[in-house]
């Protein structure tokens, strides 16, 4: 797997040469430019996945650049006892956060981990479900043929994207881009590049992700957001192996493998008219699909062991263990936002509990309520009380588990489809008989 490419920006010092030390012993691969003109230039030749740039220099107008030539890289601003207006400005400008120099290890080590999440294990517990999706990733590694993988938010298709290019033989790097959220023109030139002058504030020549990659691994994260025209550019490219950046006239080989992930029915976005069905075959040569957490249960109290081993180590803090109650909570709640989710929520409990145990009532969701409050721990015997079903009729008892089960997934069909064990297609005929009966329904997340 190759290294996050970091990119400083600043006059040379000691305390930025600290920094890029401290960035290469956290894995990163680190560039210095001396001015921002000089950073562009890198940027468009080579590329990066994080920029920290002095806020003594021209935050503001660098940021600026950056949207006139459609970069999408995070940017975080740095200073050696800069005045607080300096920081605010640059925050203010669109710099994500303000890094302190003299650099800390630990906040340089957050930074790199925030751009790419280097946990490339993807089996932890010993779950027959997620078993088979790992086993047919390390079938599909060895091969160049493009994989999608699918999955509910947060259920860690990015993690299986990078165990899959871990076990391959690609050496290179790989490189991840977001395709939700990102204007039309702005991904297009972000995954093909283009030439000096393609647009209007195109300065010089910039080299995109699907070049950048070389011969790696490309990794496009939620690629039904693609637009109609960039998934025509992005099929003609897998077809013919080969693409031209925007405004360019020469060929330029398309040699990285592609793996493609999405949290839509892209089955439906084809019939929707808004997602190409040919490019769909093309992407779906390997197809993985991600179980979401409430499948695979028994990995549940492994994964949050673990995370509460990484925040202890990162956050300083002593490591505390789950209580059986707390197990128990964790293992009965429905985890509409998956792995992203508990990783959340350990870190929560890991800050704020105040014992030397995390118990039960320290697990709380993203606004504060408590986890125990929204779920029911089985009877120790396993046993089903059916006193209070008793009288009413299948049809009622079906409505109020698909409804209460919706509820308890904040809305989210395929989470409450696969807990159900329905299809996702057999809960939306469902809901809508619902709707048609005049009974209210929970909005889609």
């Amino acid at each position: 797997m190759g290294p996050i490419r970091m990119l400083l920006i600043g006059a040379p010092g000691s305390e930025f040469r600290r920094a890029a030390e401290l960035a290469q012993s956290a894995g990163a691969e680190v560039t210095m430019a001396d001015a921002p003109g000089a950073a562009l230039e890198t940027l468009r030749a080579q590329g990066a996945d994080l920029v920290m740039i002095d806020v003594l220099e021209d935050v503001a107008g660098f940021l600026s650049d950056l949207r006139t030539e459609r970069f999408v890289v995070p940017v975080l601003a740095c200073g050696i006892s800069a005045p607080a207006e300096r920081a605010v400005a640059a925050i203010r400008a669109g710099a994500r956060d303000y890094v302190p120099l003299p650099p800390q290890r630990e906040l340089i080590a957050a930074a790199i981990a925030s751009v790419v999440e280097r946990q490339s294990q993807v089996r932890i517990g010993g779950c027959p479900v997620l078993d088979r999706a790992v086993a047919l990733a390390a079938a599909v590694a060895p091969s160049g043929a493009p994989v999608l993988i699918t999955g509910g938010k947060g259920s860690g298709k990015e993690m299986m994207a990078r165990e899959i290019h871990r076990i391959s033989a690609r050496q290179d790097k790989i490189v991840s881009v977001e395709c939700a959220g990102v204007a039309a023109d702005v991904l297009e030139s972000e995954l093909f590049g283009h030439e000096a002058g393609a647009f209007p504030g195109a300065a010089a020549r910039r080299v995109g992700r699907l070049e950048s990659a070389r011969a790696g691994t490309i990794f496009l994260r939620e690629v039904g957001a693609l637009s109609p025209a960039t998934q025509a550019r992005l099929l003609a490219a897998l077809i013919e192996k080969r693409f031209r950046r925007l405004g360019g006239t020469e060929d330029v080989p398309f040699e990285a493998r592609l793996i493609a992930s999405t949290s839509m029915d892209l089955e439906l976005a084809v019939e929707a008219g808004s997602f190409r069905e040919d490019l769909l075959v093309r992407l779906s040569l390997a197809r993985i699909e991600v179980p979401p957490l409430a499948e695979h249960g028994d990995d549940i109290a492994a994964l949050a062991h673990l995370f509460i081993a990484q925040f202890a180590q990162a956050d300083g803090l002593s490591a505390r263990p789950l209580t059986d109650g707390a197990i128990a909570v964790l293992r009965a709640y429905g985890w509409p936002g998956n792995i992203r989710e508990l990783k959340e929520c350990i870190h929560r409990a890991s800050l704020l509990a105040q014992g030397p145990r995390i118990e039960a009532e320290d697990l709380t969701r993203a606004d504060g309520s408590p986890l125990e409050a929204l779920v029911q721990i089985p009877a120790a015997d396993g046993k089903i009380e059916v006193n209070g079903l008793i009288g009413r009729t299948v049809e009622e008892v079906e409505r109020e588990l698909i409804l209460g089960t919706l509820e308890r997934c904040h809305g989210n069909r395929t989470s409450a489809s696969n807990i159900l064990g329905i299809s996702v297609r057999t809960m939306r005929n469902k809901l809508r008989t619902f709707i048609e009966g005049g009974i209210a329904v929970p909005p889609a997340a």
